[in-house]
C-alpha cells in the first residue's frame, strides 16, 4: 500500500463495518469513526455497532428471491456481516432473522478484534478538514453515516454537492414496529403457526373477528400521530408504510396486506379469522416479539391503547414503541461516480443506504463492494463491477441509472436486464436467480476472485 494512503470510514453501521472488515482482510489499515455512545440517532439505543431496528431486517433467505441471491453473492465475497447474522439467527421460516442484541455484540467484537481497524468513538460533524482537522490526514474518506445522518454532517455533504444539492439531498420517511414482551402475551388466544403449513411454525398469530378488526382500524384512523416537522413534506417508502397510513387507504387494505388471514385456521373456532396479526421473535429465547406490519408514527400512549385492542395483546408490555424517522439519500446517478465517489470530491466515497440502496442487506452489500474495490485501487489493481445480470451488479447499476425522480430501491429482479426468453410467471424468479448465479460465477472467474474467499 502506498505510504500516502490513509483511509477513514465515518459510521459503523452495517455498511461501515462491512467496508472496514473487507479492507482489513485485504491488508489495508482503516480508521472507523462511530458517534455512539456520545450521540444516538432517533432509531438507535445501544452502543454496539451494526444495530438493527428489527430482527427480520435481513429478510428472505430463499435463493430464488432477489435478496436471497444477493446474500449468496455476498457470502461468496466473504461478507462478515452475513457470517455474524448466520451465527445469531433466530427461527423465522425462510427469513434470516437475528437476535438483534447478540448480532450487534458479535459484530462489535469482530471489529474491535481486528488489528488493522482503529475504532474511534467520536462524532464527525463535517467533511471539511479545516473544520474537522482529524480528517486532514486521510487520503480516502468513506461516508457510511446511514440514512439517519446528522443534520450537521448532512449540511456538510450538501455543501460539497454545490449546485446539485437540491437534487441530491432527498429524503423519505421510514417507520419501525413496536416490540412486546413474550411474557405479557395471552397464549389462550394467540396460536403458533405458519401460513398454509401444518407444522408449528415460527410465528405467533393473533386472530381478529370482523368487529374486532374494524374497531382496531377505526382507532387507528382517529389516533393522534407524531407531527411532521413543518419544513418537511412527508414522503413514505412504499415498502415500509405506517400501519395508520395503510388503514387510511381503505377498509380492507390491511386484510389484503400485513393482516391477511388466508392460510390460517383459528384453533379455538375451527374457522379462518377475519384478520391475523403476526408476531415474530426478536431474540433466540423468544422473550420479545415484533408486531409484523405494525410500523407506526402513533404517539406512544396511542400505541399502548390501540395495539392492546389486538386479541392476545390486551396486557402487552412494550419493550420498544414504534417510531418514524427521516431517511436521507443522495441522487446517486447525478452526484456519484461509478466507483461511488462524489463527483464534486472524488476522494470521498459513499456507502450504504445514503447512496440510494434500500435495506440492511443492500447497505451491507454496498459497503462490502466499496471495501473490495477500494482495496483493489490502493493496490493498483482493477476490479470491474459484477454484471447487471447478477444481484450485486444490478444494485450498483441502479445507482448509475438516471431517472426523472430517483428513489431508493431494494434489490429486485426488476433492476436486472429482462430475460431473453418468454418465461412463465411461475418460473421467472427461478430463471432470474439461475442467470444471476451463473453471471456472478463467470465474473468471479474473469476477475480472479473465485478462490479468494
Amino acid at each position: 500500500m502506498p505510504n500516502s494512503t490513509r483511509l477513514a470510514i465515518i459510521g459503523a453501521g452495517l455498511a461501515g463495518c462491512e467496508c472496514a472488515l473487507a479492507l482489513a482482510a485485504a491488508g489495508v489499515p482503516v480508521t472507523l469513526f462511530e458517534m455512539k455512545p456520545h450521540r444516538y440517532s432517533p432509531a438507535h439505543e445501544i452502543a454496539g455497532l451494526g444495530e438493527l431496528v428489527c430482527s427480520n431486517s435481513l429478510r428472505s433467505n430463499d435463493p430464488q428471491s432477489a435478496v436471497g441471491a444477493l446474500k449468496n453473492e455476498m457470502r461468496t465475497l466473504g461478507s462478515r456481516v452475513l457470517r455474524v447474522a448466520d451465527e445469531t439467527r433466530v427461527p423465522a421460516g425462510k427469513a434470516l432473522a437475528v437476535d438483534r442484541l447478540l448480532f450487534s455484540q458479535r459484530l462489535t467484537a469482530l471489529v474491535e478484534a481486528e488489528p488493522l481497524i482503529t475504532l474511534e468513538r467520536r462524532e464527525i460533524t463535517s467533511l471539511n478538514p479545516q473544520e474537522k482537522p482529524c480528517l486532514a490526514a486521510f487520503s480516502h474518506i468513506v461516508l457510511a453515516a446511514g440514512p439517519l445522518i446528522s443534520d450537521a454532517l448532512s449540511l456538510s455533504l450538501r455543501d460539497l454537492l454545490g449546485d446539485k444539492a437540491e437534487k441530491g439531498d432527498l429524503y423519505f420517511y421510514d417507520a419501525i414496529a413496536p416490540i412486546v414482551s413474550g411474557d405479557s402475551l395471552n397464549m389462550d388466544i394467540i396460536f403458533r403457526g405458519s401460513r398454509y403449513s401444518e407444522e408449528e411454525g415460527d410465528y405467533l398469530n393473533c386472530p381478529m373477528e370482523k368487529d374486532e378488526y374494524f374497531a382496531f382500524r377505526n382507532a387507528l384512523l382517529e389516533a393522534e400521530k407524531a407531527p411532521t416537522k413543518n419544513f418537511e413534506q412527508e414522503t413514505h417508502f412504499e415498502g415500509c408504510m405506517p400501519i395508520e397510513a395503510l388503514a387510511e387507504r381503505g377498509e380492507r387494505t390491511l386484510t389484503f396486506g400485513p393482516f391477511k388471514p388466508v392460510g390460517f385456521i383459528d384453533p379455538r373456532t375451527g374457522r379462518r379469522p377475519y384478520a391475523i396479526v403476526q408476531l415474530r421473535a426478536e431474540n433466540l429465547n423468544r422473550s420479545m416479539y415484533n408486531l409484523v406490519g405494525c410500523q407506526t408514527k402513533l404517539l406512544y400512549r396511542e400505541q399502548e391503547r390501540i395495539f392492546r385492542m389486538i386479541p392476545g395483546l390486551e396486557n402487552a408490555e412494550f419493550v420498544r414503541f414504534g417510531s418514524m424517522h427521516r431517511n436521507t439519500f443522495v441522487n446517486a446517478p447525478q452526484v456519484l461516480n461509478a466507483d461511488l465517489s462524489l463527483r464534486a470530491a472524488p476522494h470521498i466515497f459513499l456507502a450504504g443506504q445514503i447512496t440510494g440502496v434500500e435495506g440492511y442487506v443492500e447497505s451491507a452489500a454496498c459497503g462490502l463492494w466499496l471495501g473490495l474495490s477500494l482495496a483493489a485501487r490502493i493496490k493498483n489493481t482493477d476490479l470491474p463491477p459484477p454484471p447487471p445480470e447478477s444481484a450485486l451488479g444490478a444494485l450498483l447499476r441502479h445507482l448509475q441509472t438516471p431517472v426523472k425522480r430517483f428513489q431508493p430501491s431494494n434489490v429486485q429482479y426488476g433492476l436486472m436486464p429482462e430475460l431473453g426468453e418468454k418465461a412463465k410467471k411461475a418460473n421467472r424468479k427461478q430463471l432470474y436467480a439461475e442467470r444471476a448465479g451463473a453471471a456472478f460465477q463467470d465474473w468471479l472467474k474473469a476477475v480472479g476472485l473465485e478462490s479468494c474467499f
